[in-house]
């Protein structure tokens, strides 16, 4: 175990674990957007700079991939990170001038004024990648990063319908500037320029998903789809049990 100080107060750790997970386990906040606990860590945002001190050097590491190696002294919110983490967020904010995530923080942190940039209209993805890589963890590679420079993007391939896209919503719920836009209605959802039908619990009547979402998650677990919500699944679980074996006597 290593000994380390975050802000002044003493917190352990094991050698190579993530220093914004120590932050956190020990009560410090730091922001994040390209992070995600179900997904490896890649720190292409930025957003979670810290300043280390070790040895007597100072310098600013991604805490999200920084791992601890020896005792070190940890700031998250000196004025040496404030000012950097302010500049990263102005370009952030020049990537993805819509996003009210971005604008928040941007005010938090007090983030440079950067109107003498010209922003890119309209936009909120600020191209962190979580959507693709949660789509690609899944096996359906639906959607990738295509083109190049300032024209690079998040979309399907040649920007048409995929009948790789099962319309699960895993690259909605992991997008951390809500840049990914759908629609669901009573029976159909719409996404990445498909519609999909919505299939009801036949139990209780709850959306459990699109028709390609359970079949695709059925045939990965090599059972036949089943139109059933997990709450429902839990209480004929238990009433078979009951049955079964009776009730408990107290």
């Amino acid at each position: 175990m290593i000994e380390i100080t975050i802000n002044g107060k003493a917190c352990t750790c094991e050698k190579g674990e993530f220093l914004l997970d120590v932050a956190r386990r020990n009560g410090f906040y730091i922001p994040t957007l390209c992070h995600h606990p179900g997904l490896a860590e890649q720190g292409c945002c930025r957003v979670c700079l810290v300043e280390v001190v070790e040895r007597g050097k100072s310098k600013i590491v991604v805490s999200c991939v920084y791992p601890v190696e020896r005792p070190c002294e940890v700031y998250t919110d000196s004025d040496r990170v404030r000012e950097d983490r302010g500049a990263v967020l102005m370009l952030l904010a020049m990537r993805a001038p819509e996003s009210p995530e971005i604008a928040a923080l941007c005010r938090q942190y007090g983030a440079i004024d950067g109107s003498r940039f010209k922003p890119i209209q309209g936009e909120k993805c600020i191209m962190c990648g979580l959507c693709a890589r949660a789509c690609a963890s899944l096996g359906t590679g639906a959607i990738s990063t295509v083109m190049r420079g300032t024209a690079k993007k998040i979309s399907t391939p040649y920007d048409e319908p995929s009948s790789a896209c099962i319309g699960c919503l895993s690259c909605v719920k992991v997008c951390p500037t809500s840049a990914i836009s759908f629609t669901d209605g009573p029976e159909k959802r719409s996404i990445w320029g498909r519609e999909f039908e919505l299939v009801h619990c036949r139990e209780c009547g709850t959306v459990i998903g699109t028709r390609e979402e359970i079949e695709y998650a059925a045939k990965r677990c090599g059972e036949e789809p089943e139109e059933i919500c997990p709450e429902c699944r839990k209480k004929k679980m238990a009433d078979v049990m009951a049955h079964t074996y009776g009730e408990c006597e107290i």
